[in-house]
């Protein structure tokens, strides 16, 4: 038997073992693996700076996700004991009806199984997977890329010691070491996932998409908007769009793309223009942007629809509400878009026809997170419409089955 099928035989032996756990046993767990990441905290920052010193130093943003501080090992124990603290959703009975012919027929929440993750540079995604992960009791295997190697087989190796202290199958979470393209392809077709999640770049969810064969739940594409609608408080809207664009431009929720009312272009655009150039973001525009502000490129066709994880941006002058949703549809990713506005009327429609996994009034993209909808950590954020959409907390890690009780009844 070859190791990566090995690792998926023990994935799914160790998730009939979380299948049966109680609540009370998960999360003392998890308050021990958080206790755990807090005293190895010096051990983490040193494993990662490691993975720091290897990479290319020019992309900042990659880096950026890349990073670890005490601060954000402090983030990733305090993640962990955040999902102790929700509600266990294994177990719950979602409905129970009496029929005609007497059965009581309802649907009870059960874990995946086995959860295959696949991401990028962001070694804090280890410890929120596995959290997830295990609190819906299924195991997880995971398979985290090469720049972040380092870190994540240090964050797994704590984990996997307060498993085995506490006598549970260290395999409930498990490390793919290896980080080739061909063993990531083999991943994808392994026959012990019940379902695989990629966090990352479009290029990686759609290499998932297209040659997995077992369920993919797409995540983390977002070619993100925001729209400035002609009655938005202006001084506000340019704090949220700095805000949505330069606090952590390496992210998924980040804002890739501003549309802006043509009604308020004059007045708006070269404020909203020089905070941003003086922040260092590159702006991207149609005709009029470039006519109007200094240092502007002209956007090409391809730039509507990317997602730049960087420090760049798009900007379009549109006409009307209308506009702008017709071309959030045509080339956002139904990640997160926002207006600003202060009309109901166009607030409304906007929440009503923009087809997206977060739509926002008023209000920064960035807000799209599992932590900040009060779901704890996340496993990814869904673009998708089957099972799960938006960030996926809990729920979103259990499946269900019908469960029925009857009283001697045979089917006439």
């Amino acid at each position: 038997m070859d190791s990566l099928e090995l690792i998926g035989l023990q994935a799914k032996d160790a998730s009939r073992h979380a299948a049966r756990l109680s609540t009370t046993e998960k999360n003392r767990l998890l308050n021990a693996c958080a206790a755990a990441i807090e005293a190895e905290s010096d051990f983490l920052v040193f494993e990662n700076k490691k993975d720091m010193e290897q990479m290319d130093i020019s992309k900042t943003a990659f880096a950026d996700r890349l990073l670890l501080t005490q601060k954000r090992v402090q983030g990733m124990a305090d993640g962990l004991r955040d999902v102790a603290a929700l509600d266990d959703p294994v177990g719950e009975i979602i409905s129970m009806r009496p029929q005609k012919n007497g059965l009581n027929v309802g649907q009870k929440r059960v874990p995946l199984g086995v959860v295959g993750i696949i991401y990028e540079a962001r070694p804090n995604v280890t410890a929120d997977a596995f959290a997830l992960c295990f609190k819906a009791g299924n195991s997880c295997i995971l398979r985290g890329g090469s720049e972040a190697l380092n870190s994540n087989t240090a964050i797994v190796s704590v984990l996997q010691e307060v498993l085995r202290k506490e006598g549970h199958p260290i395999h409930l979470v498990q490390l793919i070491t290896d980080t080739s393209r061909d063993i990531a392809l083999q991943f994808m077709r392994l026959p012990y996932l019940d379902v695989l999640i990629p966090r990352g770049g479009a290029g990686l969810i759609t290499t998932a998409v297209e040659n997995s064969t077992v369920p993919v739940i797409a995540t983390g594409v977002g070619n993100c908007h925001i729209f400035v609608d002609e009655s938005a408080d202006l001084e506000r809207a340019v704090e949220i769009v700095v805000n949505a664009k330069v606090q952590r431009p390496g992210v998924c929720n980040a804002c890739e793309k501003l549309l802006v009312h043509e009604a308020i272009a004059d007045f708006f655009m070269p404020t909203v223009g020089k905070v941003l150039s003086d922040n260092k973001v590159e702006i991207r525009g149609d005709e009029w942007v470039c006519a109007s502000l200094p240092g502007a490129k002209p956007a090409l066709v391809a730039d509507w629809g990317t997602e730049y994880l960087d420090m760049i941006i798009g900007v379009k002058i549109v006409s009307n509400v209308d506009e702008a949703i017709a071309h959030i549809n045509r080339y956002g990713t139904g990640h997160s878009d926002a207006i600003l506005t202060n009309s109901y009327t166009n607030s409304q429609k906007f929440l009503d026809e923009v087809d997206s996994a977060a739509v926002y009034v008023n209000a920064s993209t960035r807000f799209t997170d599992g932590a900040e909808f009060g779901l704890g950590a996340e496993i990814g954020i869904s673009t998708q419409k089957l099972h799960a959409r938006g960030p996926m907390g809990l729920n979103a890690l259990t499946s269900t089955k019908y469960v029925i009780y009857g009283s001697g009844q045979a089917r006439a």
